[in-house]
């Protein structure tokens, strides 16, 4: 069985380029895939297609970076912490999340109000987009 693959890094990264935060969705079961990977994870259809996400989603933990584990290019994005990440179309994923404070996460986990709503972003790297997630304030 042949399958016509695409290029899927460069598809996303182009369409970040354009203010498009893309997954892949399966015509199959409906299981949107992030980030985009070419096969389907919940039911392994191998045709899937291009959807752009809401960017809504839900921060179910969070880790802060600690000395060894944050990453200089990083600096720019002011407080930040590391965390299981689900959006709205259901994706599950490790993401960054900016304007989280040690103070913030003592807060939150103090309060049980995880998950916490996050909003994604495209945020400009060294060279090319990425996507990182912005804590939404209620």
């Amino acid at each position: 069985m042949a399958i016509k693959l695409e290029k899927v890094t460069e598809t996303f990264y182009l369409k970040l380029e354009e203010g498009k935060i893309m997954g892949r969705k399966c015509p199959k079961c409906g299981a949107v895939e992030f980030p985009p990977v070419y096969a389907c994870n919940t039911c392994g259809n191998l045709e899937t297609e291009w959807y752009e996400i809401s960017g809504n989603a839900k921060m179910h933990s969070i880790v802060m970076p600690a000395a060894l584990s944050s990453k200089p290019e990083y600096k720019a994005l002011g407080k930040y912490a590391y965390g299981e990440i689900e959006l709205e179309e259901g994706s599950r994923f490790n993401g960054v999340v900016r304007g989280m404070t040690k103070k913030k996460r003592k807060q939150l986990l103090e309060e049980g109000k995880l998950p916490v709503p996050v909003k994604a972003a495209i945020y400009q790297r060294d060279g090319y987009k990425t996507v990182v997630f912005d804590l939404v304030e209620e």
